[in-house]
């Protein structure tokens, strides 16, 4: 039933080449990418029941608003009808967290209490060292950082769920972030292998952000909508928010 259900609404979207059961959806070719990733995004959450469509609507919306486009913004708002939303400022739990310890004790202290996981590590911890390693003043402060969580973190786990450490998935979770951000593809690449789900719309968007061009994962993000489960459309926003934010690494 599900196969079927998306392969109508693509065919009616004028998503599909060829048969509608093939899902054999064409990538964004000359189109603007942007407005061609904000749209495939939005096809995969058009399969969703209204009341799921409207709690992506909002994430949705802030992905569109860091685009800075006000005309893009606009027609994206009119079209969900929903209020513009600004980007969103200001640092959340982690990072006042890190702030507070940098404040009493500086970076020694830091990485002493992230290491032993003593408060506030006790709650978070890679979070905290993350939010620890934007704020670094230094790349070699910040290398330092990253090495501690990667040694943390240890060597890969197998298993899933219960099997494997939470603990672990996180701070691959958030190394590879880092390193998304730092156009780091060596640590990008090492940090997913940490992760839950290392073959996930997320870090392939991530990636693509240090190799260039996303375009061509618009027909994965199609294809692999979820008619019942918003996680799949939340997990390409987030891949694909720091390219609309930040552009793609430099060559």
């Amino acid at each position: 039933m599900k196969s079927l259900v998306l392969a109508a609404t693509f065919a009616a979207s004028g998503l599909v080449a060829g048969p509608a059961s093939a899902q054999l959806i064409s990538p964004c070719g000359q189109q603007d990418e942007t407005e061609c990733m904000l749209e495939s995004i939005w096809v995969a959450a058009s399969v969703l029941p209204p009341e799921k469509q409207d709690r992506v609507k909002r994430p949705f919306l802030y992905v569109v608003a860091e685009t800075h486009d006000a005309a893009l913004t606009r027609e994206w708002s009119r079209r969900l009808n929903s209020a513009p939303i600004l980007p969103r400022e200001g640092p959340g739990y982690a990072g006042r967290k890190a702030r507070g310890v940098l404040a009493e004790g500086g970076w020694d202290d830091f990485l002493q209490k992230a290491r032993s996981g003593s408060a506030p590590f006790n709650i978070g911890r890679p979070e905290i060292m993350a939010e620890g390693a934007r704020l670094a003043e230094t790349p070699a402060l910040r290398e330092r950082i990253v090495s501690a969580m990667f040694e943390l973190a240890g060597p890969p786990q197998g298993g899933k769920g219960l099997e494997r450490s939470f603990e672990q998935a996180d701070f691959g979770h958030l190394l590879a972030e880092l390193s998304m951000e730092a156009c780091n593809l060596q640590d990008f690449d090492r940090a997913v292998r940490l992760t839950a789900t290392p073959d996930s719309l997320r870090y392939a968007l991530w990636r693509a952000r240090i190799t260039g061009d996303a375009s061509p994962l618009a027909a994965r993000i199609r294809n692999e909508a979820d008619d019942q489960d918003t996680r799949h459309v939340r997990a390409v926003l987030e891949g694909y928010a720091p390219i609309v934010s930040r552009g793609y690494c430099p060559d």
